[in-house]
């Protein structure tokens, strides 16, 4: 009699992901389309594994100088621009950004150059 070995870190895992991306209002297609991002990288599956047991960011892994808190805090600024609300309040689902910090990283493996530009430019309307 052979014995099935079920690994339960990745349902758990995947259960976590749909109930983020449930509660922040993301597609089950989006939701998909991350899941497979982090399946294809170790290293940022391991980061949202801790997001998920730690509800904070390791912060171990960097692309171009960027960590997951520098790409949360961007779209927080970008979410605060977009609202006009020039702060954090309630109305910001903090875990969309969460889930958008974790989009942008893979984002920036695929396209790093154009994604560190938007970075750098800022998103402020005054600029001369």
């Amino acid at each position: 009699m052979s014995q099935i070995i079920y690994a339960t870190e990745k349902v758990r895992t995947y259960d976590g992901l749909k109930r983020l991306c449930e509660y922040a209002g993301k597609s089950d297609e989006w939701c998909s389309e991350l899941w497979i991002a982090l399946l294809a990288d170790p290293q940022l599956y391991r980061e949202f594994v801790y997001y998920l047991e730690h509800h904070a960011f390791a912060d171990h892994m960097k692309v171009e100088g960027y960590s997951l808190t520098d790409f949360y805090v961007w779209q927080m600024e970008r979410h605060n621009l977009i609202n006009d609300t020039g702060k954090n309040t309630e109305a910001c689902n903090k875990e969309a950004m969460v889930l958008q910090a974790f989009w942008t990283m893979t984002e920036i493996k695929k396209e790093p150059a154009g994604l560190k530009r938007r970075l750098e430019e800022g998103s402020g309307m005054d600029r001369e």
